[in-house]
């Protein structure tokens, strides 16, 4: 008979993974400690509808007429690095942003900015918005122009921050969400959490418990949610995350310190786990 520490501390445990991207990865990770991965990605990343706009927002940062910039994501840099690339300014857009104050919200694009041999000037005290703002709050922006890098959706706290404080704001969104699974698998899995087969949910980012509690409306099964939530571990990458499941009215258990990585947030789960 094989003994628990062989098993791996998750022996046994049902775990909904929300991810997209490094669904397999994260699976593995968890499958790694014993448990039985349910893969439900909630999201897809894609290019914006319209890039005309990030199109000229990488040809403004390339000719350098912006003092600062404002990195929300690593997904966001490599996108911007990529659609320069594939314009032939590449050379021309890092050397830009290498001219400029760069400011970071959170590990993830600080290591995108180290794949082409930059790094921020500034970084958020905390990954959020308001860390952001708190980080703007120390520099003197009257009459300067901030490139501000977005995911997905508007940013208005942020955005009226920058203009609040004299500057002009350009935006650039490469990238959108978009629904990963379709509403009867994510259904599926709302039925087995309030049944109490799924032992803990991981997210990995903010859309996927905006899309969770999206398709529960949609198919009247809010109320059915909220209860399999209570019954189910909740595990959040980072603060980002855990803000909106708390605005949500769920409780965050689990979240890495710092770090906030998929390998950070299956050991603070597994530490969780031991401990109980």
């Amino acid at each position: 008979m094989s003994s628990p520490d062989v098993l791996g501390p998750m022996a046994g445990r049902v775990v909904a993974l929300a991810e997209n991207r490094f669904l397999d990865a994260l699976a593995n990770l968890f499958e790694k400690e014993g448990a039985t991965a349910l893969r439900i990605p909630l999201v897809l990343m894609l290019d914006s509808e319209d890039m005309a706009p990030v199109d000229a927002w990488i040809t403004q940062a390339s000719a350098g007429l912006m003092d600062l910039f404002v990195f929300m994501t690593g997904e966001g840099i490599r996108r911007l690095v990529a659609r320069a690339d594939g314009d032939g300014q590449k050379a021309a857009f890092v050397e830009g942003l290498s001219k400029s104050q760069l400011l970071t919200r959170g590990p993830k694009p600080v290591a995108a900015l180290r794949e082409i041999g930059l790094a921020p000037t500034l970084q958020a005290p905390a990954p959020t918005t308001h860390g952001l703002i708190r980080a703007l709050e120390t520099l003197d922006l009257r009459g300067k122009t901030v490139g501000v890098q977005l995911h997905g959706y508007d940013n208005i706290p942020l955005i009226a921050a920058i203009e609040g404080a004299g500057a002009r704001v350009l935006v650039a969104k490469p990238y959108r969400y978009a629904p990963a699974s379709d509403g009867t698998r994510v259904c599926d899995m709302i039925h087995l959490m309030h049944k109490g087969e799924v032992d803990l949910l991981a997210f990995t980012s903010s859309p996927q418990v905006d899309r969770l509690f999206e398709v529960a409306r949609e198919n009247n099964l809010e109320n059915e949610l909220r209860e399999g939530l209570k019954k189910t571990m909740i595990a959040s990458i980072g603060p980002v995350a855990s803000e909106t499941l708390f605005q949500l009215g769920v409780r965050v258990d689990v979240c890495p310190e710092d770090g906030f990585g998929m390998k950070r947030l299956v050991q603070a789960i597994s530490q969780q786990i031991t401990k109980a």
